[in-house]
């Protein structure tokens, strides 16, 4: 699961730097101006724009690729960024639906439904279900470290009741 989102942000990374980078290339050569701003300045910041968010996707595909990478839930920064990346995408998805179309909503859609279901599949486990291993023994045999090294004594041996005598 970590991978194929690793693989897609990567895409999206590269995607949205060279979309943005041909978007300032022609403002620049056709020297289109918004409201009276300068052609070059709108050149610039679209590219800038485009490095920028590249640059965030790719790191955000790189705390995917460790996640997959380590098979553990991300943790500090790597989760944050793959919380807001998923908000990004919800964000992006809402404007798609109306600039662009239901294609590029249900493609934003589906990469949010990926970096979520990473996020969850991927969720610290702790508590009950952490304190057992594969067998159903469990882990740590009452070691408050859960290394393993101490033993605990168990429960106490059961005597059979003597037999009256008449």
């Amino acid at each position: 699961m970590a991978w194929v989102v690793a693989v897609v942000l990567f895409v999206e990374a590269l995607g949205i730097a060279l979309l943005n980078w041909f978007l300032g290339v022609i403002v620049d050569h056709q020297h289109m101006s918004l409201a009276g701003l300068d052609p070059n300045a709108m050149s610039v910041s679209s590219k800038a724009g485009g490095v920028v968010f590249g640059l965030y996707f790719g790191l955000c595909g790189l705390v995917a690729l460790l996640v997959g990478v380590r098979d553990r839930s991300p943790a500090g920064l790597g989760r944050i960024l793959l919380i807001s990346v998923a908000v990004v995408h919800g964000l992006l998805g809402a404007f798609a639906w109306g600039l662009v179309g239901r294609s590029a909503f249900l493609f934003m859609m589906g990469v949010l439904g990926l970096i979520v279901l990473l996020l969850m599949t991927y969720d610290r486990r702790e508590g009950p279900a952490d304190a057992v291993d594969a067998d159903g023994d469990p882990k740590g045999n009452g070691d408050p470290k859960g290394d393993g090294d101490s033993v605990s004594p168990g429960p106490a041996p059961v005597t059979p009741p003597a037999p009256s005598t008449p």
